[in-house]
């Protein structure tokens, strides 16, 4: 398949449902795709089973906080400039571009960089949705190193660390994101296909576009676009209300917050909490929690289904909350570990986006 402007509407929205909040601002992103596209022209989308085993892979993505991002665009060339850096750093010349998380800046971000330097892109990524934290992939369960990596800002300042392991990787790069006005670029996790069809979900592009389209079919013909992305995803409706509260704050190169939403229709009489770190973490009903990382926790406009990224939640939304199963690595002992609530600082369980509480 090959990605033209045409399509990258749609791969914005559906990145940002599977990026839970996260990932940056889909807007933004299907305008930097789209600009790309038509300048250098449509980009081929490759399945993961497809890749030599050789391949050189190196994904690139928008590292920082996303309440920075939607005003401090990158610039034109910072997006190849960091796979170029890491290429030259690691002494292979790249034969693919993929994404590291889903997201609506970073599932289009590699766009850019494929189009930009005439490469194919990965049907897939390193998460099947997107975390704050660099080293919360699963090529970290496969024992794939961050490091390498690049990093690019948008006034030219470029590096590379090479660090012990991928924690270390994100706390050296989330100093440096900080002294760069908080939103970078980075190319890291260089892999071959062999590795890529290990440690990647695949199909994560395909995935974007399906849930993208259902939700442009369903506001075309009128129906529920709430009801067609649980379709798509597999998951349920937690809460439906109006949002009462949004406390956010940028500090340490993350966006974190809590919202309050208050219970409308089915849910009246009930308040939704959530707690966030770029990403949705947790989601309580009326004090009690309801559903967990590592499982998605997504919010939607009610009534045109539109993702709402934690920086765009506002006082007066009425949004739909939903929680749809992650990949199931991420329930196993290693990925509860580096991606559970616990690590977030919540003293619960894990809560799966299926399960009756």
């Amino acid at each position: 398949m090959r990605l033209g402007a045409d399509d990258l509407a749609a791969l914005a929205r559906g990145a940002a449902v599977l990026g839970t909040g996260g990932g940056g601002d889909p807007h933004i992103g299907r305008l930097l795709a789209q600009q790309a596209v038509r300048e250098y022209g449509p980009v081929e989308m490759v399945a993961v089973d497809d890749l030599p085993d050789d391949a050189c892979v190196l994904p690139v993505a928008m590292m920082g906080a996303p309440t920075v991002m939607v005003e401090k665009l990158p610039s034109a060339d910072q997006i190849s400039v960091a796979v170029q850096t890491l290429a030259r750093y690691v002494g292979k010349t790249p034969t693919h571009i993929a994404c590291i998380e889903a997201g609506g800046v970073n599932s289009t971000v590699p766009v850019i960089a494929a189009a930009q330097l005439g490469l194919p892109l990965v049907d897939g990524d390193g998460m099947g949705r997107a975390f704050p934290e660099l080293q919360m992939v699963l090529p970290t369960l496969a024992g794939i190193e961050a490091t390498p990596m690049s990093i690019v800002d948008e006034k030219g300042n470029r590096g590379v660390f090479d660090t012990i392991d991928n924690p270390w990787a994100e706390r050296l790069a989330r100093s440096a994101t900080v002294d760069m006005g908080c939103s970078a670029i980075v190319s890291l996790y260089a892999m071959t296909g062999t590795e890529i069809r290990e440690a990647f979900v695949p199909g994560t592009l395909s995935q974007c576009l399906a849930i993208g389209h259902a939700i442009e079919r369903a506001q075309q013909q009128h129906s529920d676009p709430v009801a067609a992305v649980v379709d798509q995803l597999g998951g349920r409706l937690l809460h439906v209300g109006k949002v009462v509260d949004v406390q956010r704050r940028t500090t340490t190169g993350f966006a974190r917050g809590d919202a309050a939403i208050d219970g409308l229709d089915a849910s009246l009489g009930r308040l939704l909490a959530l707690h966030f770190q770029n990403e949705h973490l947790v989601a309580e009903i009326d004090g009690t929690a309801v559903a967990t990382t590592p499982d998605l926790i997504i919010v939607l406009d009610t009534e045109s289904g539109e993702p709402i990224t934690t920086e765009a939640l506002r006082y007066g939304h009425r949004v739909s909350v939903l929680a749809a199963p992650a990949d199931e690595r991420w329930h196993s002992p290693e990925g509860i570990e580096l991606v559970g609530p616990r690590y977030f600082g919540y003293d619960l369980d894990p809560i799966r986006a299926l399960e009756t509480v």
